[in-house]
């Protein structure tokens, strides 16, 4: 058993949760910051608005599910681990990174795309769903990362 390999697959899933999850901070931030700025003229909009602001926070939940695979894979789930080489550490490692990168800067981006959408509800309260859609072709890359992910941890062999 190679501990740098387990330190680095250790390392891969909690980038997914880091990245994505900051991702998704910074997202909903955004979103949110326009939104109050709305809120403060028109209050009764607060539900419609809620779920643009929420859309950002799925790319977190996408990087902690990476995070809960690694974990799963690696044995830690029933006290015990795995033995890995560095090359096996590397392959986890490696395989964390599209839901990380892509939750990270999708999350960004539907922050901002939430934004505008929160600006387009302010002006016509019945286009709302239109601004939910163009948010959530933002999120479709993110759940792109997330299958990569989830196919390449399927194909890394630990036996």
């Amino acid at each position: 058993m190679d501990p740098i390999g387990l330190a680095m697959a250790i390392f891969g899933g909690a980038l997914s949760a880091l990245l994505a999850g900051t991702g998704s901070a910074i997202g909903i931030a955004t979103a949110a910051q326009t939104a109050d700025g709305v809120l403060a003229e028109e209050p009764d909009l607060f539900g419609k608005l809620l779920i643009l602001v929420a859309l950002p926070g799925t790319q977190g939940i996408y990087g902690l599910l990476g995070t809960f695979l690694v974990i799963i894979k690696l044995g830690f789930v029933g006290g015990g681990s795995v033995s890995l080489t560095m090359w096996q550490g590397f392959q986890i490692f490696s395989a964390m990174l599209p839901v990380a990168i892509a939750g990270f800067f999708s999350a960004v981006h539907q922050g901002k795309t939430s934004s505008a959408g929160v600006e387009l509800t302010a002006k016509r309260p019945d286009a709302m769903m239109k601004g939910v859609i163009y948010a959530a072709m933002v999120e479709t890359y993110a759940i792109f990362g997330l299958l990569a992910t989830i196919l390449l941890l399927q194909g890394i062999n630990l036996g």
